[in-house]
């Protein structure tokens, strides 16, 4: 077998493997805002509505064009983008970093769990919006669709484990399932435990349960 043969036979050993553990790829998340519609109103003016930039992979779920600058009691971070579509409560993301940079303490938490989170100033174009809770570092988490929780016996909102492999191998824990027929299978990290690990969008790694 010559050596493209080799590399051939490879990438099937790699993807067969793929398909049969409960590998998921990796999107890795920086800073961003969720909207509700009347918090948009007041940071872009009356009836505006978000403009796509692009897609992300969970489907429905899209990067704005529109940014914020975010004000905190010791600096502000600019161009801090919106997620659309808009939600029922606003939330804003931020790595452990951003939180020290801005002066808060952003407690690790799962998305929409805002009660007793801090607050932080917004500023749009067209106004000023002081959020009186709703700042997390979001808890990781994995997005997994019915079928794929199904054949690899997972639980919503369970516990589990990610190993990745590579130079800085390493093993999540603590991360959170979550289980929707809107979902396609993705986890998510903040930049802070990306970088830490040497982990870049679209790598795989792999459930473990136990």
């Amino acid at each position: 077998m010559n050596d493209y043969g080799v590399i051939v036979q490879e990438v099937v050993k790699r993807i067969k493997e793929l398909e049969e553990q409960p590998y998921v790829p990796v999107g890795v998340s920086n800073r961003h805002l969720h909207l509700s519609k009347a918090d948009l109103e007041v940071l872009f003016g009356v009836g505006y509505e978000l403009t796509k930039m692009k897609d992300l992979k969970q489907p429905g779920q899209f990067a704005a064009n529109e940014t914020v600058t975010i004000v905190g009691p010791k600096g502000e971070i600019k161009n801090v983008r919106i997620l659309g579509p808009v939600r029922n409560l606003t939330q804003l993301e931020v790595s452990l970093t951003d939180g020290f940079k801005l002066g808060i303490n952003a407690p690790v938490k799962e998305s929409g769990k805002i009660s007793g989170t801090p607050g932080i100033t917004l500023v749009g174009p067209k106004g000023k919006l002081e959020m009186k809770e709703g700042v997390i570092a979001a808890l990781r988490h994995v997005h997994v669709s019915p079928q794929f929780a199904e054949r690899f016996n997972l639980k919503d909102k369970e516990m589990v484990s990610v190993y990745f492999d590579g130079i800085r191998q390493v093993t999540f824990q603590n991360v959170l399932i979550r289980i929707s027929e809107h979902f396609v299978e993705e986890m998510h990290l903040d930049t802070d435990e990306a970088n830490a690990a040497g982990i870049r969008t679209g790598a795989f790694g792999k459930i473990m349960k136990g």
